[in-house]
């Protein structure tokens, strides 16, 4: 045997027998904790208190990966959306107006004497609570639930036999029923009225002084119905599809989530990482970590640490234990191996969730690297991974 592993061999036994005191450490040492404990739970025959399940980055597996809640609405789901009608309802002023073809109508008698028009307009009234209002020669009309329109008609008809040729106009003054409301993270949240000619999100949120939130963490929620939907903020200003028309009893409602992941191990930023409302692929936090260590990582060892649904492991093709299959959501470890040709492709499709951990660990040279640093501080002499190779 070669003098120098000799050598090697010593000086690791010696760091095995009195490596508490040769290297340096922060704070009680393993040993002590145990010695003092009053009691203990130690387990040295299990290595963890989960039952996980390790899964590879492939073309196979990335269909079934679940998404963030906030992920699940990416659009409101209308296109070329129709301005919706504008109904009235009790509380609304209106005007009507009535138009004849000649003197000496119902409206319009022949000493009407001189005027600006061949119209008469009726004094301006607000619909009852039974969503009514009257109209000379017409009677009680049943205005609430109705588009201008449609009481145009009725009023209408009801004056063809009786009037001259009658047209009418129903102009609204006051929109009191029709009505949409912005609250959370605006500068003044209210109830606003609908314009006839169709109110957007963007422009309800600029009449409520606009977000006060971050922009790239705020979601906008619209209810409607019973319903509700989430949309990122940005999505909306980018995509003008999704700046939809509302619909009188909407509510808007500006909220604010920082979605964040953490990072450790052989990358080259540590810590947490918020990506808000945006969607981040695992390319993405990888950049934002300023990639791997050259130096230092396992590039087919880039761990994302998640609980993932039981659901999407079966579709996966993971045979899972029988304590993992009673259970709705299973701890997982993603394993993607950046040495793969292909792994830029697929890490472009495997979206970051809130709460993920992603730990790169160290290349296997490296620990080897560190045993030999040590040996060298014992022995005195410069060691290396080439220096042995050439012993043997």
């Amino acid at each position: 045997m070669p003098v120098l592993l000799k050598k090697l061999i010593a000086a690791a036994s010696v760091a095995a027998l009195s490596s508490c005191a040769m290297l340096p450490g922060t704070g009680p040492r393993e040993q002590s904790i145990h010695v003092n404990a009053a009691a203990s739970a130690e387990n040295t025959n299990a290595t963890l208190g989960y039952d996980y399940a390790v899964v590879d980055v492939t073309r196979a597996t990335l269909p079934f990966l679940s998404r963030d809640p906030v992920s699940e609405f990416r659009s409101f789901g209308v296109s070329n959306q129709s301005i919706p009608a504008i109904r009235l309802g009790p509380g609304d002023v209106v005007r009507v107006t009535v138009f004849e073809s000649q003197l000496g109508g119902l409206f319009l008698p022949d000493d009407a004497g001189a005027r600006p028009g061949n119209f008469v307009q009726l004094p301006a009234q607000r619909i009852d609570q039974d969503g009514r209002i009257s109209v000379p020669y017409a009677g009680i009309v049943q205005a609430a639930g109705q588009t201008p329109a449609a009481i145009e008609r009725i009023i209408k008809d009801r004056l063809l036999d009786r009037a001259i040729e009658p047209e009418i106009s129903v102009e609204i003054l006051e929109q009191n029923s029709s009505r949409i409301s912005v609250l959370g993270r605006v500068g003044a949240a209210g109830v606003f009225p609908l314009r006839e000619g169709g109110s957007r999100i963007l422009e309800a949120i600029s009449h409520a002084g606009g977000i006060s939130a971050d922009a790239d963490s705020s979601f906008v929620v619209l209810k409607r119905g019973g319903q509700s939907v989430k949309v990122a903020y940005r999505m909306i200003t980018e995509n003008p599809r999704e700046n939809i028309y509302l619909a009188p009893g909407d509510t808007i409602e500006v909220i604010e989530e920082e979605r964040t992941f953490f990072a450790f191990g052989a990358t080259g930023l540590v810590g947490n990482f918020g990506f808000g409302a945006n969607s981040m692929t695992l390319n993405d936090a990888v950049a934002r970590v300023a990639s791997l260590q050259d130096n230092q990582a396992d590039p087919r060892q880039v761990l994302v640490y998640r609980k993932e649904t039981r659901h999407a492991l079966e579709n996966m093709g993971v045979e899972l234990t029988q304590s993992m299959a009673d259970g709705k959501y299973i701890p997982t470890i993603f394993r993607a191996n950046y040495r793969s040709p292909d792994i830029f492709f697929l890490a472009n499709e495997f979206e970051m969730r809130d709460g993920d951990v992603i730990f790169v660990t160290n290349a296997a040279a490296i620990e080897f690297q560190r045993f030999f640093n040590n040996a060298t501080s014992l022995t005195g002499n410069p060691l290396s991974v080439r220096d042995n190779l050439r012993a043997y």
